[in-house]
């Protein structure tokens, strides 16, 4: 299968290579746009918010224990651990929509309340840490901050009330606990793992640390300034911590896991860098679509504009941080803050594939209110947002 995919692809560059009339100069300037867009990104977000991002990823991923997440969402545990656990289990699985259905089918299938369940089924790849980071990095802190607000939120709304709805259905299956693997014991302290991770996260917020406005005075310039003494000073700490708190094969675990997620994510991202760059060009350069027709689906803040964004989102597959490209393109060409926060709640929880196989598993009456609720949230996400940021 997964030569039929390479076979599909260099299919693909084929013809675009062979019909694509690239001596139009709009698509010229299509073109010119989408590697444009991909040198910005090489140069301004890979180096000081994408690498440090996926190594605290990989970090994640190996010295945090999943089955530590997913054992609290059995029959027995209180509601309060059980939907605290499942709304912010993205920070810690760091999946995609279709990633995820493993996991939720496992769960599901184990005994697991509806609620906590598509709790999880939601912020699993709703508050992926590394698509908050590049949210905020790319697209403004306003947005990064509301995308992982909306989405913590979402995750209990969404799981209370899918409780409540199916209720009756929820108390019939059989309230079986899961079964998952004691977490193993590594000799560290909670506190070491802990300020470990706050090491990283320090580092990464300091070298991406943003140039203040011109003129501005205060602690923002000062921070700015001393960015690359800061960032120096942490690195030496943490490898101190790597040196004398990790053992080798520790360590090789943590890299090969960050690799992992680098060679998966880096080719999908540049795929979305440069089609994005192509269809929408950068803020202010147009490019393929005509800036009007973005504007006249998505721009302002209209209830149409909101619900248009939130059902497109829903419907559509984004590959894992591909939506951030996407929307700055989009934001470029006049798309209004309110759809964009819409879209980014509602794009990368839920796709066409994602529900087909939701639908498997939990019926397709559940997997129809399912996303009916995450489009209806994230529409009103959209409209609020949109009025408070003007």
């Amino acid at each position: 299968m997964r030569e039929i995919y390479k076979l599909l692809i260099l299919a693909g560059i084929f013809l675009a290579a062979y019909f694509v009339p690239w001596a139009h100069p709009v698509v010229r300037q299509s073109g010119l746009e989408a590697f444009m867009m991909l040198r910005e990104y090489a140069r301004e977000h890979v180096l000081t918010c994408l690498i440090p991002a996926f190594f605290i990823a990989g970090a994640i991923a190996t010295f945090v224990s999943q089955a530590a997440v997913l054992k609290y969402f059995g029959a027995q545990a209180k509601k309060i651990v059980s939907y605290s656990v499942a709304s912010v289990s993205g920070t810690i699985l760091a999946v995609c929509s279709c990633t995820v259905l493993p996991l939720f089918a496992g769960i599901y299938s184990r005994g697991a309340g509806i609620g906590p369940a598509t709790a999880f089924l939601y912020s699993g790849p709703a508050i992926n840490v590394l698509a908050i980071v590049l949210t905020a990095r790319i697209l403004g802190w306003q947005l990064g901050l509301a995308r992982a607000l909306g989405a913590v939120i979402f995750a209990v709304v969404t799981g209370l009330l899918m409780a409540l709805i199916f209720r009756k259905d929820d108390a019939a299956r059989a309230a079986g606990e899961i079964y998952l693997p004691d977490e193993d014991e590594n000799g560290r302290a909670l506190w070491q793992e802990a300020l470990y991770m706050l090491v990283m996260v320090l580092i990464l917020v300091f070298a991406a640390f943003a140039r203040p406005a011109s003129g501005s005075t205060g602690l923002w310039p000062a921070i700015f300034a001393a960015k690359w003494y800061i960032t120096s000073g942490l690195l030496v700490v943490l490898g101190l911590m790597l040196r004398f708190w990790f053992t080798t094969g520790e360590l090789k675990n943590w890299v090969d896991s960050t690799w992992w997620f680098m060679k998966q994510i880096f080719p999908l991202l540049w795929g979305g860098v440069l089609v994005a760059g192509f269809l929408l060009g950068r803020p202010g350069h147009p490019a393929l679509i005509p800036e009007s027709w973005v504007q006249s689906l998505v721009g302002g803040n209209s209830l149409w504009a909101n619900l248009f964004a939130s059902v497109s989102g829903a419907l559509m597959y984004f590959a894992t941080l591909t939506e951030v490209p996407i929307l700055q393109g989009l934001l470029g060409a006049g798309m209004g803050r309110g759809p964009a926060l819409a879209l980014l709640l509602a794009g990368p929880a839920l796709s066409l594939p994602n529900m087909l196989v939701i639908g498997g598993i939990m019926g397709w009456k559940k997997t129809a209110v399912f996303s009916g609720i995450i489009v209806v949230l994230s529409t009103i996400a959209g409209l609020v947002f949109g009025a408070l940021i003007g």
